[in-house]
């Protein structure tokens, strides 16, 4: 009887062992990294595979296309444009399918950038300077009902969504320096993280809701560090003698896609969420900036690791 039983659950563990063994190829090929990049010419908006592979345009126009967000399902990404007329002082925000079809404007007021998506799917956070300074808004993800959630007269910027919707970071200005700030999405609630005397900006929460990872010159030059979600425990991961910027945590929290000049041109980095690791993902003469990391939630483990679900289901047959 123990033998039918053992092997009732040999089978068992065979058969999901495969069915999860397939899920796993299936979402390595559909996790993406989006980035901006000159490289024909002006800021287009580009997207790639994890590891660097199958690079491709998705806008194609004349005008900047930069700062690109996935929505939570991976099928829309927003961006920030200068297509309706060339300067700094008109960009708007705009969303297309993954694959760069059906873009359409939602923002009409000029100089707006930096959007997020919530993770709900229902918000998107941007920065504006509608009412003459620099503020996060709010909208729905169609751009109707655009709100002011910030309403300070120090520059407020750079907005992200934590995982479970309930705040917001950004980075603001108005203790003299750059900060990370974090509130509640009506506005509420609002506090400084970083609490230091120089520049910290670009955070990004990671997928857990214990850590956000930012960009900091505190000491000597810009790199990319990690804190608590309470300020706690800073630490530095990056250390080179070039500018590393803008942070994208992977859905598994394990790796984190970054901008870098330490090449003496901008391209697009990951590395393990301790900062090791560390490698180069685009190789080219232009610059590649702006990454956003999109995978769906049963990522695949980087080598080495073990796959959750994997080691839940040998807890149960054990």
């Amino acid at each position: 009887m123990r033998q039918r039983y053992n092997l009732a659950y040999f089978i068992l563990t065979s058969v999901i062992a495969l069915s999860l063994t397939l899920l796993i190829v299936c979402v390595d090929v559909q996790a993406q990294i989006a980035f901006s990049s000159d490289r024909d010419g002006n800021f287009e908006i580009y997207v790639m595979d994890v590891d660097g592979g199958n690079q491709q345009r998705l806008t194609n126009n004349l005008f900047t296309d930069e700062d690109p967000s996935w929505s939570p399902d991976g099928k829309r990404i927003i961006f920030v444009s200068e297509r309706v007329e060339r300067n700094d002082w008109n960009r708007e925000i705009y969303v297309m399918d993954a694959n760069g079809g059906n873009q359409q404007r939602l923002t009409n007021t000029g100089n707006n950038w930096l959007p997020s998506w919530s993770t709900d799917s229902k918000r998107i956070a941007f920065t504006s300077m509608g009412d003459g300074n620099a503020e996060i808004y709010a909208m729905d993800t169609d751009g109707g009902n655009q709100q002011n959630l910030t309403k300070h007269p120090n520059a407020d910027w750079s907005p992200t969504w934590s995982p479970d919707g309930e705040r917001i970071a950004f980075t603001s200005m108005r203790d003299g320096n750059a900060e990370i700030y974090a509130m509640d999405t009506d506005g509420g609630n609002q506090q400084n993280l970083t609490k230091s005397p120089n520049d910290d900006s670009r955070s990004s929460w990671s997928p857990d809701g214990e850590r956000i990872a930012f960009t900091s010159i505190r000491d000597g030059n810009t790199e990319i560090y990690v804190m608590d979600t309470d300020g706690g425990n800073q630490q530095r991961l990056t250390k080179s003698r070039g500018t590393d910027w803008d942070s994208s945590w992977s859905p598994d929290g394990e790796r984190i896609a970054f901008a870098s000049h330490r090449d003496r041109n901008w391209e697009i980095y990951v590395m393990d969420a301790d900062g090791g690791n560390q490698q180069r993902l685009t190789r080219n003469q232009h610059s590649d900036v702006d990454p956003a990391l999109f995978g769906p939630p049963f990522a695949v483990a980087p080598t080495g690791k073990q796959f959750t679900i994997w080691g839940w289901l040998k807890q149960v047959v054990q």
